[in-house]
């Protein structure tokens, strides 16, 4: 499946417009319909936006219907992942390097 058909499909399991979309994401209708209208691939913080306005992490995007088992722990840090600034991943990622000595 690809990027749009993937875009359909949650579209479609949550009974939401392209509309819709657009204001979940905090993107602009013109974003929304030049992916689907013009067969533009959103960049990955495009991506990203659209699965925060989803809810959804972006290995829930690309997993499909398939499931990824995670612990508690993984999936706790993935649902507060979702939400965080690019500036705050960068800081978060930069944190966790450092304490792997790495």
């Amino acid at each position: 499946m690809n990027t749009h058909e993937r875009l359909q499909q949650l579209l479609d399991e949550r009974g939401w417009t392209r509309y819709r979309l657009a204001k979940e994401s905090g993107l602009s209708e013109a974003t929304i319909a030049n992916i689907f209208k013009r067969g533009n691939v959103p960049s990955i913080a495009t991506l990203e936006t659209i699965c925060e306005g989803f809810k959804i992490t972006m290995a829930q995007f690309f997993t499909e219907n398939n499931t990824v088992e995670l612990s508690p722990e993984l999936k706790e840090l993935f649902d507060e992942w979702v939400f965080l600034t690019t500036e705050q991943k960068s800081a978060a990622l930069q944190m966790i390097k450092a304490m792997n000595n790495r």
